[in-house]
């Protein structure tokens, strides 16, 4: 019992407070057919070296993104992180600083998170950025419910090429309120006519640039929909090195941005911890989610930095919160923070170029060869094709021959029909050879 002190007295005790007959009945909102029905199939106990050994046969069945050509994208990119980004999120002081709670003596803290929610405001076109969200995904989410008590209605729409798992996401949240969510078919071409959708009834839009297909989408006409009927349009994007070659989601009329932004300064990680970003108008910044840092002066009329906006009921009275995500992801956004201000305007737009050339290239190599179809007309670095047979079947013949070829659409879209599907991303870090590597592969599979 030195793990669990409680007894079985305790456990009662706390389970008739909460008003609940047994544990099971706090997991009543987790549906039953993704919850475990026994214990996991796992040794009740082993000796620490025996535990070391196992854990490192699994580990080593990993094929490591950076050990072979890599291609994989969908909300999550392979770029080159500095080693200074390394180095100096390392530090002490900034390793172990978290939240900061008492702000007046967290000045380095605060500055370079409001270093951070600048750039964040500049790249994304807006006024006013957060001291970030944990991810991409949840950063959407909170946007939705920010329209919602903006407009004060509750039905958001969902373009067809928002990424599935930020669907996924606002639906999960969205269904703890019995908020309206629609979820419009998978959106391949970036065809869909979203206008027609938005009416009076309509709290937002969800709309996703360069979409989960890599298609890049023009936001005008839609945010003068929204704001012809009142409704916010939430632009997204999962890339954010897009922003330096693209137009900004605010030059085209959103209301509010969000997005990850592990694609700066931060690794794969195999899926985290990542950063979101979060930037809205001047005039909702009362209703963004999180916590502000804000730039003054002291009494001697010394710059100095302040935690602003972070209403105390955040942390203590949690029904009066415009959110509950109290962390701002800082060793993330820190690492953001560094590559930003070591790549520097000149810097983002160049890498971005590259990006945008490494994925033409890729594109017209595999637009050559037999039973490969490129679909997208525009794209940034990331694009679908259409192979013949299953998508998820050349992706792991791909694998067994050192290529780590893309995500299948199946994946992402199980039973939508779209089982050819390829969703193929190239970076900085993509080489001629590695390309060469992944189409002499396709083309023997094929």
């Amino acid at each position: 019992m030195r793990y669990l002190p409680l007894t079985g007295e305790d456990r009662s005790d706390m389970l008739a407070r909460i008003g609940v007959a047994g544990i099971d009945d706090l997991f009543a909102d987790i549906p039953a057919h993704v919850r475990l029905d026994k214990p996991v199939d796992l040794p009740s106990r082993k000796g620490e070296q025996e535990v070391a050994r196992d854990l490192g046969r699994l580990a080593a069945r990993n094929v490591p993104a950076g050990s072979v050509p890599f291609f994989v994208g969908c909300g999550a990119y392979k770029h080159h992180v500095p080693a200074t980004v390394d180095h100096l999120i390392q530090r002490s002081e900034f390793l172990t600083s978290y939240t900061p709670y008492q702000p007046e003596i967290s000045q380095g803290t605060l500055q370079y998170l409001f270093e951070f929610q600048t750039q964040v405001a500049i790249l994304t076109g807006m006024d006013v950025a957060n001291a970030s969200m944990y991810d991409g995904s949840t950063g959407c989410s909170e946007a939705v419910l920010m329209a919602h008590r903006i407009t004060r209605r509750r039905k958001a729409i969902l373009s067809g090429g928002l990424h599935p798992h930020y669907a996924a996401v606002v639906r999960t949240q969205s269904a703890m309120a019995s908020d309206d969510v629609v979820t419009l078919a998978p959106d391949v071409g970036a065809t869909e006519n979203l206008l027609d959708s938005i009416d009076a009834s309509v709290s937002c839009v969800v709309v996703q640039t360069p979409d989960v297909f890599g298609n890049l989408r023009d936001l005008t006409a839609i945010a003068e929909k929204c704001h012809a009927n009142g409704a916010l349009l939430i632009a997204v994007f999962t890339e954010a090195v897009s922003l330096g070659a693209l137009r900004s989601p605010g030059s085209m009329g959103a209301d509010i941005v969000v997005g990850e932004g592990q694609s700066i300064g931060n690794a794969l990680n195999f899926g985290g911890p990542y950063v979101g970003l979060f930037a809205t108008r001047q005039k909702y910044v009362r209703q963004m989610p999180g916590r502000l840092c804000g730039q003054t002066v002291d009494a001697e009329g010394e710059r100095g930095f302040v935690l602003t906006l972070s209403t105390r009921e955040q942390h203590i009275r949690r029904d009066k919160a415009t959110s509950n995500i109290c962390t701002n992801s800082g060793l993330c956004c820190l690492a953001f923070t560094i590559h930003m201000t070591l790549l520097g305007e000149a810097g983002l737009t160049r890498l971005a170029r590259i990006n945008h050339a490494n994925a033409v290239a890729l594109a017209d190599m595999l637009a050559g060869v037999k039973g490969v179809e490129v679909l997208n007309a525009t794209y940034f670095n990331e694009f679908t094709i259409r192979v013949s047979g299953k998508a998820a079947d050349v992706v792991e013949k791909l694998a067994q021959k050192g290529v780590l070829g893309g995500v299948p659409v199946s994946r992402l879209l199980p039973g939508a029909g779209l089982d050819d599907l390829l969703v193929v991303a190239s970076t900085e870090v993509n080489t001629d050879e590695d390309r060469a590597s992944f189409v002499a592969a396709l083309r023997e599979f094929l």
